[in-house]
């Protein structure tokens, strides 16, 4: 099985090599491990080597709210240049063994003033992801719960979806309790929201993972704007 033609958005960190030649050390992660928390000090940039890290906050009234997934290949980077170190307002958390190397802020500001090719590369990177969390915030204020339902399977499906006969398979492991920790809502709204969809054949179960049987249904009840695929991931 492959992953979809359409799904290949993500950036291709060969254009950023130059930064691990900087790599400050590697950090390995088991499950459910933080790499940073809430009220760390945000001192440099990561590169996930293997696994995958889940970025989140947890709000006043202690909901886990989930922002993005980052696997191998990406590079996590919730820090401000040429500023004072600023405390995360997020927290990583690895949903899976996982490991990643760190590059400190530092190193990373002189190498960027040094490197214009890299400081363009860079500020590339940095504009997609603030695109990606734009769109993202669009969805869940604009379409209210269904929409953010619907709009976080779209994303799934475009950063772990593969091909099968009768749909698309998210291919990652998630909880309705997860999943809802992506949409802002709680557990029991996105049960039945599920319920709905799977009793519309819109949607089954493989294996504890979610089976997309009617991906443009998804997308015309969404209002969906077709965004460029790097866009339009869940990382």
């Amino acid at each position: 099985m492959n992953r979809c033609d359409h799904m290949n958005g993500k950036v291709e960190s060969a254009n950023l090599e130059g930064l691990l030649a900087i790599v400050h050390h590697d950090i390995e992660l088991k499950k459910d491990a933080y790499l940073f928390q809430e009220g760390d000090l945000a001192d440099g940039i990561y590169y996930i080597r293997s696994g995958k890290i889940r970025i989140g906050k947890v709000s006043p009234d202690g909901r886990e709210i989930a922002f993005q997934i980052f696997s191998e290949g990406d590079f996590i980077y919730e820090i401000s240049l040429y500023a004072d170190s600023s405390p995360y307002t997020v927290h990583a958390r690895a949903i899976e063994d996982s490991v990643c190397a760190k590059i400190k802020k530092d190193v990373l500001e002189e190498n960027l003033l040094l490197k214009p090719s890299l400081n363009v590369e860079f500020m590339k990177m940095m504009s997609l992801h603030h695109k990606k969390m734009q769109s993202k915030f669009r969805d869940l204020i604009l379409h209210g719960k269904k929409g953010a339902l619907y709009s976080t399977l779209i994303r799934l499906t475009n950063s772990y979806g593969v091909e099968q006969e009768g749909g698309i398979l998210i291919d990652l492991s998630l909880t309705n309790q997860e999943l809802a920790n992506f949409c802002g809502m709680s557990r029991e709204v996105v049960n039945r929201m599920l319920s709905t969809l799977k009793k519309d054949s819109k949607l089954s179960m493989q294996d504890g993972k979610i089976l997309v049987h009617d991906l443009e249904y998804l997308r015309e009840e969404n209002h969906c704007e077709i965004c460029p695929i790097e866009i339009c991931k869940i990382d």
